[in-house]
């Protein structure tokens, strides 16, 4: 791909944001919750899981666990059990259990509504806070950058970096604050429906006039 001006960058942001957002209007965080508290435990376990798989055990955990303290009293035994086939199950539990009860010695059970207090808690780094912020309180604090962000953004060409900390600070400067939250659901929602890791679905794309295709091989 040609070196693009950031003029041309942005301009072409903004076209890919305009059609996504068509694309997919109802694009949320499939993760299921009905509380803050819930978005951040399924948020915690949903590293290196599918949000498909999380959605099955929070149905039982969130029937057993309603509160923060109920977390805490929770057996370390009972709660491995229950997340065992999200991967990483004993580590799961143990930053599960640790970070419900910062949550009760600190803030009274609740979750906290900033960057700063949600990443101290353990098992939550910048994305997951993001997740929390942006999706359980509408608050645009940064942008969400998992897998199939990484991998969109740097097809769609929108930026050169690797690490997702760089990805976030990029996207942060091309999309507007207020569409910071949804646009990092647009792109997971395309990334699952359209433009797939190993066969993405370019003839079909309704984005594909707008992307360089970085790094995806050209049929022959």
């Amino acid at each position: 791909m040609a070196r693009e001006t950031a003029t041309a960058r942005a301009t072409r942001a903004q076209k890919i944001l305009e059609v996504l957002a068509r694309t997919y209007p109802h694009a949320h965080c499939e993760l299921d919750h009905t509380t803050p508290l819930e978005l951040l435990i399924a948020t915690i376990l949903s590293a290196q899981c599918t949000d498909k798989r999380v959605n099955i055990v929070t149905k039982e955990l969130f029937r057993v666990c309603k509160t923060a303290a109920d977390f805490v009293a929770l057996p370390q035994e009972q709660l491995e059990e229950i997340i065992h086939t999200t991967g990483f199950f004993r580590a799961k539990a143990k930053n599960v259990k640790a970070c419900c009860a910062a949550l009760v010695e600190r803030h009274g059970g609740a979750v906290p509504r900033t960057m700063d207090e949600l990443t101290k808690l353990a098992g939550v780094g910048r994305k997951t806070a993001n997740v929390v912020l942006g999706n359980g309180f509408g608050i645009n604090v940064g942008v969400v950058v998992d897998t199939h962000v990484q991998r969109l953004t740097a097809r769609l060409g929108l930026t050169r970096e690797n690490t997702p900390e760089k990805i976030e600070q990029d996207m942060m400067k091309l999309v507007p604050r207020e569409q910071w939250a949804v646009f990092s659901h647009w792109l997971i929602w395309h990334g699952r429906r359209r433009c797939d890791a190993r066969k993405p679905d370019c003839t079909q794309c309704e984005i594909a006039g707008l992307c360089p295709r970085v790094g995806v091989r050209k049929a022959s």
